[in-house]
């Protein structure tokens, strides 16, 4: 008995010095809606660029992720599909090939080649022009695609380097409103300053939330996009010999 009657004493106690402390820190809660609610209005203008940033850095992630998961499941069936019609001497049938696989890197490269190869004809009026005017059409493709695959992931590394500034932007607005509350209260207590320190906490977070996805998925979309330019410069290189082969030329 005289244990519950202690343990009662001790829970009032406790509820008792949470209330207190609660009132002494002015009641700041910690959950997102309460957060948002201390916040002042620059914070919560600094809060809603980092949402807008991160949404614009996932959207690109995701229309990354899905094209370049296209690009390399169609590259992968049209390789061989090409290189045999290649081998017979189908060039019509490797063109159709190719416009089958439109989100492949190397289709849109190598159906550029072939259909210039095939423009000139068999018979050019200048030795090798054929070849030429085929190896500049692969040049001119390898650009366009490479600037295809490239598409949004400079705003993505902007997303990257900026956020964490943007945060900072909001850390420093929150410590300045802390010795504003300071200033106005006359106290130093935690009830003094819990609003202020709550939004440069909550900003920085969120700026660092923000800028160090987008700083691995540059490196590792960038990592890819390396990886498709290889891929498409040994297409090229491969095409082109197969034309020389075709016109007895030799290197």
């Amino acid at each position: 008995m005289f244990l519950a009657n202690l343990a009662t004493l001790v829970l009032a106690n406790a509820h008792l010095a949470a209330w207190a402390f609660q009132d002494d820190a002015g009641a700041v809660g910690w959950d997102p809606v309460s957060l948002w609610k201390q916040m002042g209005i620059l914070a919560k203008i600094v809060v809603i660029i980092l949402f807008i940033m991160s949404g614009w850095s996932i959207g690109v992630m995701i229309d990354r992720a899905l094209a370049f998961s296209a690009a390399r499941k169609q590259s992968r069936a049209f390789a061989p599909a090409v290189a045999g019609a290649l081998r017979e001497g189908k060039i019509d049938e490797a063109i159709r090939v190719a416009e089958r696989n439109k989100k492949s890197h190397l289709a849109k490269v190598v159906t550029a080649g072939l259909q210039e190869f095939k423009a000139h004809g068999e018979s050019a009026d200048i030795p090798g022009e054929q070849i030429e005017a085929s190896k500049r059409a692969l040049e001119r493709a390898e650009a366009i695609v490479h600037a295809e695959l490239k598409r949004g992931l400079s705003g993505l590394a902007t997303i990257g380097a900026t956020a964490p500034f943007v945060g900072l932007f909001g850390t420093v607005v929150g410590i300045l409103n802390a010795f504003r509350s300071i200033s106005q209260n006359k106290a130093t207590g935690l009830g003094a300053v819990a609003g202020g320190i709550s939004e440069a906490l909550v900003t920085t977070a969120i700026g660092l939330f923000v800028a160090i996805p987008a700083v691995m998925m540059f490196n590792y979309f960038t990592g890819k996009v390396e990886a498709f330019d290889v891929e498409m410069d040994n297409s090229s290189s491969e095409l082109i010999d197969y034309f020389l082969k075709r016109r007895g030329i030799k290197r």
